[in-house]
């Protein structure tokens, strides 16, 4: 699976030398284009970024806006989900249906959708002017 690898290799050079947790993340576009990311951990703890906010940014600066399916890869007994902040970055360019693929090292998958990860998801629709 190249999402896969393309999620694991970028978690090779995660900067994570506070927590020690380091995280992969690759988004695949509507075009069949990969952007990987990975967490920036940073000494003042707010200010670090998580992989999959890494991958949006790279495949904004590629041009492209769609999220056809994501990859985030983590050393974890269990396969982790992104975070509630990344739910929402992630929700801003993929459907409710846009599959999300969690994978520990070992490439064991548990796939979610978008839809159940952050269902009832603040959207531009809730932006009404007056």
């Amino acid at each position: 699976m190249t999402l896969f690898k393309s999620a694991l290799s970028a978690r090779q050079n995660a900067y994570a030398p506070y927590s020690n947790f380091k995280v992969g993340a690759a988004i695949k576009t509507d075009k069949g284009n990969i952007y990987s990311g990975c967490n920036v951990e940073n000494v003042a703890y707010p200010q670090g970024t998580c992989a999959e906010a890494g991958a949006i940014a790279a495949m904004i600066a590629a041009g492209e806006q769609t999220i056809a399916e994501i990859c985030i890869v983590a050393q974890s007994p269990q396969p982790v989900p992104p975070c509630g902040g990344c739910r929402q970055k992630l929700s801003e360019f993929s459907q409710a249906d846009t599959p999300v693929i969690l994978s520990d090292l070992q490439g064991n998958l548990v796939v979610e959708t978008m839809g159940a990860l952050l269902p009832r998801s603040f959207t531009k629709s809730h932006l009404q002017e007056e």
